[in-house]
């Protein structure tokens, strides 16, 4: 008998079916036994009642045991219905049970009512939480995230590429890096495909990646991890870094919606609110958001070179008092605080064409305009002390004729642990990597070989 997927059953009242799945309750009343089984579709109530032939499996079936069914599709009785829920007006009466994969007794419970266990267990059980329907619907709406990034580059004429993620040079010029062994010399796991993003651009002036990226910050905070999923953009023949900020924020703004119209379950489930993003985002120079601050607060950020977590705070509760807005951009950082190849403004030097976007109080997206001179690049190279041999295939793009440009970079887990208001970006992140973690707990994994 051909298989069902569960959300077509209804489709199928009356009718004698195959579906196949997991057992995700079991629940025994007397004589009957009643489960909800679940695929990727969906979940639907199936019960076995005192006569049917698969009695005597299901009294030895476990939670999370991959099983065959085959049964009825039945009409609940109106007074049963539940329109809430999926499947709400019909119940699977169970004939036949096939045990495709046999299930231990679980550790712990991860119903949906009975789950509870602190972000710690959750993550050195990855493996078998991942299957609650919690989990589940936080990575379906990151899912979502990442297509409706990809789809928006692609119906704006971006060409996607995939970056390496071994590089003979660090795009930041910053030591946190992961050195690694590359044979005989010396290489890093890439900080950002930014480089190699403007050089692609180069060719086909519109440029977009889907990228894991590493990040060695020795930092244990809710929102880093040192490897992350980087959705970058580039783009040439622009007027100013303003048509990169359009271009971000249309691309958030595609995004969140494409979020809201896919994932409306998944959010009502995890209790979320998009953001609200107003027609025109606020944007701030950085002296103007420190000033905003000072104004709002009495604490003094004036002169600081950058936004810490509090001022990121502090400045979205400003704005969204003011505005209504979740979102805010703040441009115009010191030139010397952001990467060599950031473009400093031509009528104040001391600061760059960069900016950020917050969201909620924690930035969401980096970029602005680029460099695109190739002499200029020569010299911001010297200022930050860095050596034009190791960037030396980046430099001969800009030997021939590169237009100006510029791009943007957001984090799809940051976005999504801001979307959902997770507490901790590792919530948002399938298998986790920091300082502690490598899918185990580093101090609880014994090093090979007694080392």
């Amino acid at each position: 008998m051909e298989r069902i997927l569960i959300k077509d059953l209804g489709k199928h009242v009356g009718e004698v079916v195959s579906i196949k799945g997991w057992v995700s309750v079991r629940r025994d009343q007397g004589k009957m036994v009643f489960f909800d089984f679940r695929d990727r579709s969906g979940v639907v109530q199936g019960v076995v009642l005192p006569k049917s032939p698969a009695i005597e499996t299901a009294k030895d079936v476990r939670v999370e045991s991959a099983v065959a069914i085959e049964g009825k599709v039945n009409a609940r009785p109106e007074k049963n219905v539940n329109a809430k829920v999926q499947n709400g007006a019909i119940e699977l009466e169970v004939t036949g049970i096939r045990v495709l994969g046999r299930a231990e007794a679980l550790p712990f419970d991860i119903s949906v009512d009975g789950y509870n266990l602190d972000l710690t267990t959750e993550l050195d059980h990855r493996a078998l939480t991942l299957r609650h329907p919690r989990l589940q619907a936080i990575f379906k709406v990151q899912a979502v995230i990442i297509d409706s990034f990809r789809e928006y580059m692609k119906s704006q004429d971006f060409f996607e590429f995939q970056a390496p993620a071994i590089t003979p040079a660090t795009a930041e010029g910053g030591a946190e890096v992961f050195q690694i062994d590359y044979f005989d010399k010396r290489a890093y796991l890439t900080q950002s495909p930014q480089l190699y993003k403007q050089i692609v651009m180069t060719a086909f002036e519109r440029v977009f990646s889907v990228n894991k990226v590493f990040r060695a910050e020795p930092s244990a905070t809710t929102r880093h991890i040192t490897e992350i999923v980087s959705l970058d953009a580039e783009m040439g023949f622009i007027d100013s870094w303003r048509d990169v900020r359009d271009m971000s924020e249309n691309t958030v703004r595609y995004i969140l919606q494409e979020v809201g119209k896919k994932c409306a379950k998944e959010l009502e489930f995890l209790g979320a609110t998009l953001p609200t993003m107003l027609d025109s985002t606020p944007t701030l120079s950085l002296t103007e958001a420190q000033e905003k601050i000072f104004a709002a607060t009495g604490r003094d950020v004036r002169g600081h070179k950058d936004l810490n977590p509090e001022d990121e705070r502090e400045l979205y509760e400003i704005i969204k008092k003011e505005t209504g807005s979740d979102f805010v951009y703040v441009y115009g950082y010191p030139t010397r605080q952001k990467p060599f190849y950031v473009y400093p403004n031509p009528e104040n030097p001391e600061f760059n064409e960069g900016m950020d976007l917050l969201c909620r109080g924690v930035e969401w997206l980096s970029g602005g305009r680029r460099i695109n001179d190739y002499k200029q690049l020569l010299e911001h190279l010297r200022i930050w002390n860095m050596e034009p041999k190791k960037v030396e295939m980046f430099l001969e793009a800009f030997r021939y004729g590169v237009p100006p440009e510029g791009g943007f970079a957001l984090g799809a887990e940051r976005m999504t642990m801001q979307i959902l208001g997770l507490k901790n970006i590792r919530e948002a992140t399938l298998f986790p990597r920091d300082m502690n973690r490598i899918d185990h707990r580093l101090s609880d994994v014994e090093a090979p070989d007694g080392q």
